[in-house]
C-alpha cells in the first residue's frame, strides 16, 4: 500500500520478509525515508535496529503536512547476511493542522435551513490551471454522503463517503490524487451530496430504523496544485461556487433512493457545461475536527448476475441474484423516457413469489425514472440488503440481463481461507463469510437491510472470525476510535457506536457491548501487535472499567440484555453481565502489563479474582455445576471461575447438556464463543464437530439446507422472518480455523510470533486447510488423511516459529518429520519459517 493523506507525523512502516528457505528470521532491520525516489535527500535513516518485528516507526523530525516520502527497508538474517534494499514504497501526509484548511462548508441554499429541499444538491466550482503540474491533491469531507468529480470524471472508487463518525465532533476527510484529471485552462470540480445517516427522516411511505438529524447535506473541498516550479495554487469550496438541485429526488438511508434521469444536467461538472442560471452556494459553518481517513473505504468488490427471473404478477418481475448481499441494484437497459421503474429489494419471498418485507413493516424501495436511450443507474447515497429484486415498470421484453447486484464492503484485504471435506461445514464457512462481508461497512453492522448500526458486541465476540478472513488492523483502529468518541462523561460506552440514536435499558448499556472499548483493542494487540491503540485509549478503558465497578454489587453486575437470542431458558442476566465484567478486568490486567502500568495490573488481577469468586459463590449449585443450561456452565468455565477440582466435572456437564439436546447448541450470541472455547479446551472437539455437521433445527446446516446464502440472525434461517444477513452467530468459523485446521498462537505470543499448529482430526473428515494473514505474512496449515496415513503441510512466515502437534488417528501411529524440526518433551515439533511436511502412519511394529 502507498497511503495518501495519512494523518500521522510518525507513521509505522511495515513489511513482509519472504524466503524460499527454512528457519529464516530477521535479526535486525534498517529503514530509509527520503524526499526522493533516489534516496539522495534523506528525511531519516534508522541505521541497523535489532529486532524481529516486521515494522519500525518513523523516527525522524515530525513530518509536516503534504510531505511526499519514499521509503525502503533491508533486513539482516540470523547468520549475519544482509538483504538487498526493498523496492521503494511511498506515503504522503495529509493536512495535519486545522489552520491549513481554508475551505468553507457549502450547500444549496434550499438545504441551508431547517427544512428539506425537493432534491439533492449538485455543487460546482470553476477554476483555471496553467503551467506544468507536479502534483494535484483534492481534500474532501462531507455530511452525510459526498461524491467528488473533476472535469466529469470520478476521482475515486470509494463509495458512501465519508465513513460513520460522531459527525458533530469528528468527520473523516479523504485525500485524492487528481493530477491526471487536471486540464490546462478551465476546470470544474463537482460535488454530489446525499443525506446519508447524518439526516434520517421518518417518511410515512418508507421504512426507517430511527429519525434524527445531525446535519443536512454539505461539503468541504480543498484542491491544491503543486507546479513543477514549486508554486502552489489553491482552490477551495466557498460562496463563489454554483449549485442546483439534481436528478436524485430523494435518498433515505433506510427507505431507498428516487432518481429521475430526465432531470440530468448535461456536463454540469465539466468546463463546457452551462451553469449560468445556477444559484450561488450557501456557506454553512460546521465546527468539527477533521481527521484523515485511515481505514480502507467502502468499495464495489463484486458484481452478481441473476440466476433466475420470474413474473409472479402482470407487470412485475422478480430477479434472484442467488446470494444475499449488501450493496446496490444496478439497472442497465434501453428505454423510452418516462418509465417509472420501482425496485423493491428483499431477502426472502412470500408464498406468491413476491418480495417480502414484513419484518420491517414499511416499504423499502428505490424508484428510477428513465430517460430516452441506453442508460444505467444504481443508488448512490444509500445501500440495500437483498437477494431478490422485485421490479415494477420494466419496458416490455426486458430480461434478467437488465439488472445485477453490486456488492459493497469496506476494502479490507482478504487474507484468509478455509476448506474441508465436509460440505455442511464448507457451506457454513461460506455463509458466515458472506454475512461478514455484508456487514463490514465503515463500522461492523449487524444487518444491512434493517439496522445499519454499529452494535459493538460483534466487534469482540467475533473478532477472530473477522480477522481470520481479512486484514483489519487499520479498520479496527478506526472502530476503537469511534467507540471512544461515543463514550459518555460517566464512562459508559453505548451499545452502538457512533450513537446516532439513543436506545433504552440494555439496548444502550450492556457490559458485553460496551466492553468492546477494552476487548477490541486487546484483541487488536494480540493479533497484530498494536501497542499504540492500547496506549492511546487506555484512559478511556480505565474510565469504562471504573464505570462498571461503580455499578457492581459485591463484584457482580446485573444489567444488560443477557444471552441475546438464546433458545434455552436464559442464564441469569447477572451471570452473563458478570462474565463480561470479568472479560474486561482480565483484558485490562494484560493491557496494563503491556503498557508498564504494574500497579494497575495488580489491581485489575485482584478485581478479576474477586469477580471469579463472586460468580462461583452466586451461581454454583453443586449437583448440576452452575445450572442445567449450556450457557451458564460455559460462562463459568470461560471465566475460569470453576475451581480446578471441579473443572472436569463441569466440562462434562456442559457436554452432556449439548448431547442431551441432540448435539444442538441452544445458546445465544454472547455465550456461544464461550461454549466453543470451553468444549474445545476440555477435549470435546469431536462433539463440536457433530454439532457443526448437523442439518436439523437448530443448527448452521439447517440454515444452509433451507436456502440461506448468508448467515442468518436466528438459528431458524430462512424459515423465520429474522434478518438473513447477520453474522452474530458465526463463532464456529473461528473454531474451523483454530481447531480443524489447527492455526493458533502461544498464550504469550503477540502477532503470531510463536504460532501453534494443532489440528483436530475429528469425525469423518478426510481433510481440512486454512490460511490466515499475520504481521509476518501468511500462516497456513493443511492436512489430509486416509486409512494408511495422515499428511500435514505447514507454512510459517519468516520471523515466526511454530510448535506443531501432528494429530494421530490411532495411538499406534508414529510421525515422520523433517530432521530440521526439534521434538519437545510434550511431543510438539518446533520449527522455524518455511514449508514443512509431516506424515503420520502406523508404526512398523504395528504393521
Amino acid at each position: 500500500m502507498n497511503p495518501l493523506g495519512t494523518g500521522s507525523r510518525d507513521p509505522l512502516l511495515s513489511w513482509v520478509v519472504r524466503s524460499s528457505g527454512t528457519g529464516e528470521r530477521q535479526a535486525s532491520r534498517e529503514v530509509e525515508v527520503a524526499r526522493d525516489a533516489d534516496f539522495t535527500d534523506l528525511l531519516w535513516a534508522s541505521g541497523p535496529q535489532p529486532g524481529q518485528e516486521p515494522n519500525l516507526r518513523y523516527g525522524g523530525a515530525p513530518l509536516p503536512s503534504r510531505t511526499r516520502a519514499w521509503w525502503r527497508v533491508r533486513v539482516q538474517g540470523a547468520a549475519g547476511e544482509t538483504s538487498l534494499w526493498s523496492e521503494p514504497a511511498t506515503f504522503e501526509t495529509g493536512l495535519l493542522d486545522p489552520g491549513e484548511w481554508s475551505a468553507s462548508w457549502i450547500t444549496h441554499p434550499d438545504w441551508a435551513g431547517d427544512t428539506d429541499a425537493d432534491a439533492l444538491p449538485l455543487l460546482a466550482g470553476e477554476f483555471r490551471s496553467g503551467g506544468p503540474v507536479a502534483a494535484a491533491r483534492l481534500y474532501v469531507a462531507g455530511l452525510g454522503i459526498c461524491v467528488p468529480s473533476l472535469n466529469g470524471a470520478k476521482v475515486t472508487a470509494a463509495v458512501l463517503e465519508p465513513p460513520y463518525s460522531d459527525f458533530a465532533r469528528t468527520i473523516d476527510y479523504s485525500t485524492y490524487d487528481v493530477t491526471a484529471l487536471l486540464q490546462d485552462g478551465p476546470n470544474v470540480l463537482g460535488l454530489r451530496l446525499g443525506t446519508g445517516i447524518a439526516h434520517v427522516t421518518a417518511p410515512p411511505d418508507r421504512y426507517t430504523k430511527f429519525a434524527a438529524t445531525i446535519a443536512r447535506p454539505r461539503a468541504l473541498a480543498q484542491l491544491e496544485i503543486l507546479g513543477e516550479d514549486g508554486s502552489i495554487q489553491r482552490f477551495v469550496s466557498d460562496g463563489t461556487w454554483r449549485t442546483a438541485l439534481g436528478p436524485t429526488r430523494r435518498s433515505h438511508w433506510y427507505g431507498g433512493e428516487d432518481y429521475d434521469a430526465r432531470l440530468v444536467v448535461a456536463d454540469w461538472d465539466r468546463p463546457r457545461g452551462n451553469r449560468s442560471d445556477w444559484a450561488a452556494a450557501a456557506v454553512v459553518p460546521w465546527e468539527v475536527e477533521l481527521a484523515a481517513r485511515a481505514a480502507p473505504p467502502i468499495q464495489v468488490v463484486e458484481t452478481i448476475t441473476p440466476v433466475a427471473m420470474t413474473n409472479p404478477a402482470p407487470g412485475i418481475c422478480v430477479v434472484d441474484l442467488g446470494v444475499n448481499i449488501a450493496g446496490w441494484p444496478l439497472l442497465d437497459l434501453t428505454a423510452d423516457a418516462g418509465h417509472e421503474i420501482r425496485i423493491v429489494p428483499g431477502e426472502v419471498l412470500d408464498g406468491d413469489g413476491r418480495v417480502a418485507q414484513q419484518e420491517i413493516g414499511t416499504p423499502v424501495e428505490s424508484v428510477y425514472t428513465t430517460t430516452a436511450g441506453q442508460q444505467s443507474w444504481h443508488p448512490e447515497f444509500m445501500y440495500h440488503g437483498f437477494r431478490f429484486l422485485e421490479l415494477h415498470g420494466l419496458p416490455a421484453g426486458s430480461g434478467p440481463e437488465v439488472c445485477s447486484g453490486l456488492v459493497l464492503r469496506a476494502g479490507n484485504e482478504s487474507t484468509g481461507r478455509f476448506s474441508c471435506s465436509n460440505e455442511v461445514l464448507d457451506a457454513t464457512h461460506r455463509i458466515i463469510d458472506r454475512a461478514v462481508q455484508g456487514n463490514m461497512f465503515s463500522v461492523l453492522t449487524d444487518c444491512p437491510h434493517r439496522e445499519k448500526l454499529g452494535w459493538l458486541e460483534e466487534t469482540h465476540l467475533l473478532f477472530g472470525v473477522v480477522s481470520n478472513g481479512y486484514d483489519v488492523q487499520a479498520y479496527y483502529r478506526d472502530l476503537v476510535r469511534r467507540m471512544a468518541e461515543a463514550q459518555l462523561d460517566s464512562g459508559m460506552v453505548p451499545d452502538i457506536s457512533p450513537e446516532f440514536v439513543v436506545f433504552d435499558g440494555g439496548f444502550r448499556d450492556d457490559p458485553n457491548w460496551g466492553g468492546a472499548i477494552v476487548l477490541a483493542p486487546w484483541q487488536l494487540y494480540r493479533t497484530y501487535g498494536d501497542v499504540a491503540t492500547l496506549r492511546t485509549y487506555y484512559p478511556a478503558m480505565q474510565r469504562y472499567l471504573a464505570y462498571l465497578q461503580g455499578k457492581a454489587d459485591g463484584d457482580l453486575l446485573d444489567h444488560g440484555l443477557g444471552d441475546w437470542y438464546s433458545l434455552e431458558e436464559k442464564p441469569p442476566r447477572a451471570a452473563v453481565a458478570t462474565w463480561g465484567y470479568g472479560q474486561v478486568a482480565a483484558a485490562m490486567a494484560g493491557i496494563a502489563d503491556v503498557l508498564g502500568e504494574s500497579g494497575d495490573a495488580d489491581d485489575h488481577r485482584k478485581l478479576l479474582l474477586r469477580i471469579r469468586a463472586a460468580f462461583h459463590e452466586r451461581f454454583f449449585d453443586g449437583a448440576d455445576g452452575y445450572g442445567r443450561g449450556q450457557a451458564i456452565n460455559a460462562l463459568a468455565l470461560d471465566l475460569d471461575a470453576v475451581p480446578d477440582e471441579l473443572r472436569t466435572a463441569v466440562t462434562a456437564r456442559l457436554a452432556e447438556t449439548i448431547s442431551a439436546a441432540g448435539d444442538h447448541l441452544m445458546v445465544g450470541e454472547v455465550s456461544l464463543p464461550a461454549v466453543l472455547r470451553a468444549l474445545s479446551s476440555g477435549g470435546h472437539d469431536e462433539l463440536i464437530y457433530r454439532v457443526a455437521a448437523r442439518t436439523d433445527w437448530p443448527s448452521y446446516g439447517y440454515q444452509f439446507v433451507h436456502g440461506a446464502t448468508a448467515l442468518t440472525e436466528a438459528w431458524d434461517g430462512p424459515t423465520t422472518g429474522a434478518s438473513q444477513n447477520h453474522f452474530m452467530l458465526g463463532a464456529i468459523d473461528d473454531w474451523f480455523v483454530r481447531r480443524l485446521a489447527g492455526i493458533d498462537q502461544a498464550a504469550d505470543s503477540v502477532g503470531y510470533r510463536h504460532a501453534v499448529i494443532r489440528p483436530a482430526v475429528v469425525g469423518d473428515l478426510t481433510e481440512a486447510s486454512a490460511s490466515i494473514g499475520t504481521p509476518y505474512g501468511p500462516l497456513a496449515s493443511a492436512w489430509t488423511r486416509d486409512d494408511s496415513s495422515l499428511r500435514l503441510e505447514v507454512d510459517v512466515p519468516v520471523g515466526s516459529t511454530a510448535l506443531v502437534q501432528v494429530p494421530l488417528p490411532d495411538p499406534s501411529w508414529s510421525v515422520e518429520a523433517a530432521p530440521e524440526s526439534t521434538v519437545t518433551k510434550d511431543g510438539f515439533h518446533q520449527i522455524g519459517s518455511g514449508h514443512w511436511s509431516f506424515r503420520a502412519a502406523p508404526s512398523r511394529s504395528a504393521r
